[in-house]
């Protein structure tokens, strides 16, 4: 990674999704997030969304980092033109190797996974274990009806307001990087 750039980890679909302006949103973040001199951490896959971040971040001359299980390697799904590639033992490294080496964290339309990754950054955040900001890239609204379901459970009892709050979630890909540029800048993110 280039000394002192900021390292945004980016949590993505390892498919395409059905639409193909998925594909071009995760492209065009990278190139953004690349243009404003951030490295790019992320799970090391060469497909999907993934794929086309990693693509998009590299076209535009920025440092690609990935960090991928053994098991995901041996099916040939890494990223072969990454600055660097940690191979790790299982996906529970790769998101605690992830969530380390980052100052931030975003989220772009995604699966199972993606949401996995999304709620582990949100849960150690809300028990202490950093102050990382965290955003969404709510591209065409992706995430609504997930933070509606956030909000119910704020209502039912089950999450503090103030835990949930901190979500960045933003209609385009420089709202994004400028509220987590923001947050960055705040004493309490460092």
């Amino acid at each position: 990674m280039a000394a002192g750039a900021r390292r945004l980890c980016v949590f993505c679909g390892a498919k395409s999704g059905d639409d193909p302006r998925w594909v071009v949103g995760a492209y065009a973040f990278g190139e953004a997030l690349a243009r404003r001199g951030w490295s790019l951490v992320y799970g090391g896959g060469g497909v999907g969304l993934m794929g086309a971040l990693a693509d998009g971040a590299l076209a535009a001359g920025g440092d690609v980092v990935g960090v991928i299980p053994h098991r995901l390697l041996a099916r040939e799904l890494a990223h072969r033109r990454l600055h660097q590639l940690e191979v790790v033992e299982d996906m529970a490294q790769r998101k605690l190797r992830m969530i380390a080496v980052a100052d931030a964290f975003a989220a772009l339309p995604g699966g199972l996974g993606t949401l996995d990754e999304l709620f582990e950054v949100l849960t150690l955040r809300q028990i202490g274990e950093h102050a990382k900001p965290a955003a969404l890239y709510n591209q065409d609204g992706y995430w609504d009806a997930m933070l509606a379901a956030c909000r119910g459970m704020v209502r039912a009892g089950f999450v503090h307001a103030r835990d949930l709050d901190p979500l960045i979630c933003e209609p385009t890909i420089d709202a994004v990087l400028d509220a987590l540029e923001r947050a960055l800048a705040r004493p309490a993110a460092a």
